[in-house]
C-alpha cells in the first residue's frame, strides 16, 4: 500500500474509536484540553520511540529523564530523603510491582502469603494475586462512606500477611480510604502499607482532601502514580515509589545463567520503547506545577457541578460525596443505569456502566478531566434527557428463569460450543452465528448484571476470546 492509502485507512479505522480528546468520552482517556501540551507530549513521542529503555548505560537520556520524573513526584507526594522510584507501562504494572514487592521482601513463596484489601480496590491487585501466588483478603467497605473499614481490616490481618492496601481515591466510588489509620494497621505490625494513587496522584496534590494519603503519613510504603491519567502524558507510562531502595529491590530482576547478556529488569519489561517515557518528561514540563494546579481545579469544579446538577435530576442520585474527579451515579429504580448510558452514547457522551457488587448497586462511572469543564452545561442537559428517556422506557427486566439459570452454572464445566450458545443467548450474536456487538448493550449488560460474577468474567473472556481471533 501507498503511504496516502496508509494513512486514509488509519483514519477508516480511527473514525471507529471513541474520541480520544474533546472531553466527551469520561473513561479510558484523560484531556488537558491543552493542544501545544498534546503535541509536544506526541513529538517526544515519537522522538524516543525507537530507544530501549533496557539498557540505562547505552541509553542515558531516558534514565536521566526517569530520574526526572521520579523526583518531580516525590515532591508533589511528599517523598522522604532517600526515596526511590521507577517507570512503569502504567497503573497495573505499578501495582503488580508493589505485590510483588511485598511478597520477595517477605521472603515468602508462591501461596506463602496474603495480602489485605478494601472491596473498592482496583481489580489489578486481584491480578497480581493471581499472577504471583499471594491471596487476596477482601474486606467489605463502610456502606454509607465507601471507604476502608480499618477495624475490619485490621481483623483480617494474618501471620503470612505482607501487605495492606488503601486508594486514594478508589476508582469506583471516587473516594480516599482512611490511609493514616491503614498505615498504622501495617506498621504495628511490620507490613508493608501501598497507596493506589494511580488516578489521584497527579490531581490530588493540588485539591484539598478530607484525608492524608501521601509519604507525610507513618507507616505508607510505597505510592503507584499514573502519568497518563490525569498528567496528561500519552499511554502508557505511571510511576511507582517506595519510601527507601531496599523496599524497591524486591521487584528488581537479574540473570546471569544463559550465555547472552546479563538480563537486569527494574520492571516486568524488559525491551521498552522510550517513547511514552519521553512523552511523559516533556509534557509535565510543558504544563508545569502551576499548570496543573489550574487543571486540576478545573476538573474538580467540574466534577463537583456535575454532581450538584445530577442530584436534582429526578430518578437519579450521586452515591457519594467525591474526594476528587471522579463520581458515581445510581438511579431510584425508575429506570437502569445502563439504559442511561446507551442514551448518553447516542447524543454523543461516553459514560462507564458499573455492574453491581457486594450490595452496591449498579452505577454510571464517569472520569472527569479538565477538558470536560467548559462543556458541564451540555453534559447535564445530555444527562437529564438520557434519565427521561431511560425512565420512560422503564428499567430493563431480565427473565427470572433466566437469571436463575445463569446462577446455576459452573464456568469452569462450559465448553466452547456452550459460550457461543450462552453468548447467543446474551444477545451477542449475529445472523450468521458469529459475535456481533449491539449497538445498545443496556440488554446485554442487565444480564451481566445478575449473573455470578465468576460466569460473567468467563463470558467476558469468551467476549475477548472472539473478538481478537483474526479473519484470513
Amino acid at each position: 500500500m501507498r503511504s496516502d492509502e496508509i494513512r486514509a485507512r488509519l483514519r477508516e479505522l480511527q473514525a471507529m474509536d471513541l474520541p480520544a480528546h474533546g472531553g466527551r468520552t469520561l473513561a479510558y482517556v484523560y484531556d488537558s484540553g491543552l493542544a501545544e501540551a498534546d503535541a509536544l507530549g506526541l513529538e517526544a513521542l515519537a522522538m524516543f520511540s525507537g530507544s530501549n529503555g533496557l539498557d540505562p548505560t547505552a541509553f542515558p537520556s531516558l534514565l536521566a529523564m526517569e530520574n526526572d520524573l521520579v523526583s518531580m513526584a516525590g515532591a508533589l507526594i511528599d517523598a522522604p530523603a532517600g526515596f526511590v522510584g521507577s517507570v512503569t507501562s502504567g497503573g497495573t504494572e505499578s501495582v503488580l510491582l508493589a505485590v510483588l514487592a511485598a511478597r520477595e521482601g517477605a521472603g515468602a513463596a508462591p501461596g506463602e502469603a496474603s495480602m489485605v484489601l478494601p472491596s473498592t480496590v482496583h481489580a489489578a491487585f486481584h491480578k497480581a494475586a493471581h499472577y504471583f501466588g499471594v491471596e487476596t483478603i477482601v474486606v467489605d467497605v463502610d456502606p454509607a462512606t465507601f471507604r476502608a473499614d480499618p477495624v475490619a481490616m485490621a481483623a483480617a490481618v494474618r501471620d503470612d500477611t505482607v501487605l495492606v492496601v488503601g486508594s486514594a481515591p478508589s476508582y469506583a466510588q471516587g473516594v480516599i480510604d482512611p490511609i493514616p489509620e491503614l498505615a498504622a494497621i501495617a506498621a504495628e505490625r511490620g507490613l508493608r502499607c501501598h497507596v493506589d494513587a494511580c488516578i489521584g496522584g497527579w490531581v490530588l496534590p493540588w485539591l484539598e482532601t478530607p484525608i492524608p494519603w501521601t509519604f507525610t503519613v507513618p507507616g505508607v510504603t510505597s505510592i503507584s502514580v499514573d502519568l497518563h491519567k490525569y498528567a496528561y502524558a500519552p499511554k502508557g507510562v505511571s510511576l511507582l515509589l517506595h519510601r527507601d531502595p531496599a523496599l524497591r529491590r524486591g521487584h528488581f530482576f537479574a540473570s546471569a545463567d544463559w550465555p547472552g547478556y546479563t538480563m537486569l529488569n527494574s520492571t516486568m519489561q524488559s525491551t521498552k520503547s522510550g517513547g511514552p517515557l519521553a512523552a511523559a518528561w516533556a509534557v509535565t514540563r510543558a504544563i508545569g506545577v502551576e499548570g496543573y494546579a489550574e487543571l486540576s481545579r478545573s476538573a474538580r469544579d467540574a466534577t463537583l457541578a456535575i454532581a450538584r446538577g445530577a442530584d436534582g435530576i429526578p430518578g437519579l442520585r450521586v452515591v457519594v460525596e467525591p474526594d476528587s474527579t471522579l463520581l458515581a451515579l445510581a438511579t431510584d429504580g425508575s429506570c437502569d443505569v445502563f439504559t442511561i448510558a446507551d442514551e448518553m452514547l447516542a447524543r454523543g457522551w461516553y459514560v462507564q456502566p458499573q455492574m453491581a457488587y457486594r450490595g452496591t448497586p449498579a452505577t454510571v462511572h464517569l472520569t472527569l478531566s479538565a477538558a470536560t469543564a467548559p462543556s458541564v452545561p451540555e453534559f447535564l442537559s445530555a444527562l437529564a434527557e438520557s434519565v427521561a428517556a431511560a425512565r420512560a422506557s422503564g428499567p430493563i427486566e431480565v427473565d427470572p428463569g433466566l437469571a436463575a439459570a445463569a446462577a446455576a452454572l459452573d464456568p469452569a464445566t462450559l465448553s466452547d460450543s456452550d459460550f457461543d450458545g450462552l453468548l447467543a443467548l446474551a444477545g451477542l450474536a449475529g445472523g450468521d452465528g458469529a459475535l456481533a456487538l449491539p449497538e445498545r448493550m443496556a440488554p446485554v449488560n442487565a444480564l451481566l448484571d445478575v449473573a455470578p460474577a465468576a460466569l460473567r468474567e468467563a463470558l467476558l473472556l469468551a467476549v475477548l476470546d472472539r473478538l481478537s481471533r483474526p479473519s484470513r
